[in-house]
């Protein structure tokens, strides 16, 4: 059994900053690519950062130069550091892998974390 476990959601003022986490745990043989997605109300879910096993990392438009991804593979774990945000960065921030356990090769996703930037 694999699980995706996120913390570091919460209220923030506009201009400030938060760093998520997003730890995998269970029968784990590798990781492969780790992304953020996030979902406003309303909105479709969309990719916000991802993050190769060796270390590349791609961003979304809307947050490059603000957001920055980073893993550590010993620990499988990625995070988010997210800097200036602004109050359309509110959404539910979701983490996904691609892990490959004994038998497969699956996508799976983490529960959700809420950040609301707001004064």
């Amino acid at each position: 059994q694999v699980q995706l476990v996120e913390s570091g959601g919460g209220l923030v003022q506009p201009g400030g900053s938060l760093t998520l986490s997003c730890a995998a745990s269970g029968s784990i043989s590798g990781i492969t690519t780790m992304a953020w997605y996030r979902q406003a109300p309303g909105k479709q879910r969309e990719l916000v950062a991802g993050i190769t096993s060796g270390g590349t990392p791609n961003y979304a438009d809307s947050v490059k130069g603000r957001f920055t991804i980073s893993r550590d593979n010993a620990k499988n774990t990625v995070y988010l550091r997210m800097n200036s945000l602004k109050p359309e960065d509110t959404a539910v921030y979701y983490c996904k892998a691609q892990i490959t356990t004994a038998w497969s090769l699956n996508d799976y996703w983490g529960q959700g974390t809420q950040v609301t930037v707001s004064s």
